[in-house]
């Protein structure tokens, strides 16, 4: 489930309320999203794995929340950590262009 979204690594580009197939995220007048829907997060992980500073935490159950620290995070390198596992992010090698799931929310938000 979506636990966090860091205001001080967010550049309010808005991926994660575009990727998000179940519309968790809102955009806000200041630019950066809230997490609006928390309970209809499904622990998909596209806001995170799309997010380009490693903003986001997504704790791996699905079913529960998750108290969490963002500077604990930070210091046990959880931030960020699932898109460098799958090699996304400056510097690391990139499988994206094998993904397809993007363009399938895509349209399945299209479709709605």
């Amino acid at each position: 489930m979506i636990e966090l979204l860091s205001k001080e690594r967010c550049i309010s580009c808005n991926q994660c309320v575009s990727v998000c197939p179940t519309n968790v995220f809102e955009r806000t007048t200041d630019g950066i999203p809230v997490i609006a829907r928390q309970s209809d997060c499904q622990s998909c992980f596209m806001c995170e794995l799309y997010c380009p500073t490693d903003a986001l935490y997504v704790a791996p159950l699905a079913d529960e929340q998750t108290r969490v620290d963002e500077s604990e995070l930070i210091d046990r390198g959880l931030l960020g950590s699932y898109r460098e596992n799958l090699g996304w992010g400056k510097g690391r090698k990139s499988t994206a262009s094998a993904d397809g799931s993007y363009i399938i929310f895509q349209r399945m938000r299209a479709s709605h």
